[in-house]
């Protein structure tokens, strides 16, 4: 594409060579409708060096800056502009008056020592009081939008944007927690780059391209993926909020229909709520024959799910083969495996008995219908067995190592962690792998995510994946909504699931005959027991700002007895538990 080293000078060069070119298309729900704000590529390098010149005067080079905006446009300009004046940008999600997400940010204040806060006006009141209250007062707040940063530069006196190598730390990108604390994984220029080229190999993107959708500008899917590989690109991000796909699903697949969008992405669960919610008249309006890549990643892809989509929605044009299910991870910057054009079905039939016991076979019992993530795409990707750290053979299930340009060097002041995770070993083989905690098998050269290593719940020899729990829980009742399961410890483990309904009221609804069901449903599907039912009010299951559910909180709220249930259905070992518990 061309010879640039960082990302700075790539997207000084878009802006030099095509400044009329439209680089974002900014939507804002207005009216039962979303209005478009169109930004240039000239007009995003003039805001990102005013904001670059504003930011200079309070951090230097090398500073952590958290860029904290529910702006789509502002977040932009504040990345660029820490690009551009050498700081190293701390995306993280706008405070949301939870408690948890709060404690997050101010983790992360903490632990980047950050010398500043990017955020807008409207907002600046509330990070200055978060800041304050955990005793970072001493912290710059600075409003992107405020007179400070968009006062007009001195042009006598012109910025002179700073020079980063290829391995200058581009920005820290925090993981989403899902399993454990979020930590910042260091992104460089050199590994941005490099996984910029594997996306346009997997998935075909051509110069210029229209991508975008409603991603969280702050987690690496949306980063990356959805605003960086459109710059990247020289082509158009457009970018909706997720507040208004939670709010309206349809709105996600109108903005892809009206912008012809080539490329849009999403997590599984995403897929799953335009199935619940996309009426009828919506499906009619749209036209999805453009839609050239429906990536599916960022969680475990459900099979049946593509399968739905594609049916449900190929009267509005969408081809089967648009659906792409990949794989990635902040650690390798984004993409892992993944490529439009695999030959063949995206899914398989396997045999279920066989994947509890760690094997990817042909069925010869009952079956389990996986999808496939493609080929590696950006990296030398191994399956190791994760406690002898021996490589395994194809078909069986084992952790996913990864080797490659886009691995980050490590996670930001985290050296145990670090040496950990980063430049592992394989017995008998080569080192330098990144540890990614996931669980998959290769088969025909094609990567299957089967699950989360610490997520795993094992019972008497068994192999059980939390999300084919839920997702057979889920299937009880119309009044199910979000569930998460987990096991709790004793002399064996024991299943729990935690489930929601999509109700507030507890009146006129068997509450006791539901948690039977869902016993009844663990039973018959997987031939183990559910030791305990907790049905809960909508909202009470945890999920990351990504949208995972986070399971490993979800079971120390229940063992601390702090989750509040409508209905709860309990064996008497896990009551002692949530006594023990309670007494703590």
């Amino acid at each position: 594409m061309n010879g640039h080293q960082t990302f700075t000078e790539h997207i000084q060069a878009r802006a030099a060579g095509t400044p009329d070119r439209e680089a974002l298309i900014l939507l804002t729900e207005q009216e039962g409708g979303l209005r478009p704000d169109t930004v240039t590529y000239g007009g995003l390098d003039h805001a990102a060096r005013g904001l670059a010149a504003a930011l200079a005067r309070h951090v230097r080079p090398g500073d952590r800056v958290l860029i904290a905006n529910r702006s789509r446009g502002l977040f932009v300009t504040g990345f660029l502009a820490c690009l551009y004046m050498g700081a190293i940008a701390v995306p993280v999600a706008p405070p949301g008056g939870r408690g948890h997400h709060d404690d997050r940010i101010a983790g992360i204040v903490r632990e980047t020592a950050a010398a500043c806060v990017l955020t807008s006006v409207a907002e600046a009141a509330d990070v200055s009081r978060l800041l304050a209250r955990t005793g970072h007062g001493d912290v710059v707040c600075l409003p992107a939008d405020g007179p400070v940063a968009t006062a007009a530069p001195n042009d006598a006196v012109p910025f002179v944007p700073y020079v980063p190598t290829p391995d200058t730390v581009a920005y820290l990108q925090y993981t989403s927690g899902s399993t454990r604390d979020p930590r910042g994984v260091i992104v460089t220029h050199r590994g941005l780059l490099a996984n910029q080229r594997a996306i346009r190999r997997a998935l075909g993107t051509r110069e210029g391209a229209r991508l975008g959708g409603w991603l969280p500008l702050h987690h690496d899917m949306g980063l990356v993926g959805q605003l960086l590989h459109a710059l990247w690109l020289g082509g158009t991000a457009v970018l909706m909020s997720p507040a208004a796909f939670v709010k309206r699903p349809a709105n996600w697949l109108e903005t892809v229909s009206r912008y012809r969008l080539t490329v849009s992405a999403a997590p599984d669960f995403a897929y799953e709520m335009c199935l619940n919610r996309v009426n009828d008249s919506q499906l009619a309006g749209l036209d999805l024959s453009g839609w050239e890549t429906a990536v599916d990643g960022g969680e475990p892809v459900d099979a049946t799910t593509l399968a739905a989509f594609a049916e449900r929605f190929a009267p509005a044009g969408l081809r089967p083969e648009a659906l792409t299910p990949c794989y990635g991870l902040a650690e390798a910057t984004l993409l892992v495996s993944g490529a439009r054009d695999t030959e063949g079905p995206t899914t398989r039939a396997v045999d279920a008995a066989a994947l509890e016991s760690g094997l990817l076979v042909e069925p010869f019992g009952a079956a389990r219908e996986l999808a496939h993530c493609g080929p590696p795409a950006s990296a030398d990707v191994r399956i190791v067995d994760p406690d002898t750290r021996e490589e395994v053979p194809d078909g069986r299930i084992g952790e996913i190592w990864v080797r490659g340009e886009s691995v980050g060097p490590g996670y930001w002041a985290r050296p145990a962690e670090t040496a950990a995770a980063f430049g592992c070993r394989i017995s008998g083989g080569g080192g330098g792998y990144l540890r990614t905690g996931d669980l998959g098998a290769f088969l025909d050269g094609l990567l299957h995510v089967t699950g989360r290593l610490k997520d795993m719940i094992v019972i008497a020899g068994r192999n059980l994946y939390p999300q084919d729990l839920e997702r057979t829980v889920q299937q009880v009742s119309g009044l199910f909504g979000a569930a998460t399961a987990f096991a709790v410890p004793g002399a064996r483990e024991r299943i729990v699931v935690i489930q929601e309904l999509r109700t507030g009221s507890r009146y006129d609804i068997d509450l006791a005959g539901l948690a039977a069901a869902v016993q009844q449903r663990i039973t018959e599907e997987y031939e183990v027991r559910a030791a305990g039912v907790v049905l809960v009010r909508p909202g009470t299951v945890r999920r990351t700002t990504s949208g995972k559910v986070e399971r490993a909180a979800m079971r120390r709220l229940f063992l601390r007895g702090e989750l509040k249930p409508l209905h709860q259905r309990v064996e008497p070992e896990v009551e002692e538990l949530l006594v023990a518990g309670r007494s703590r």
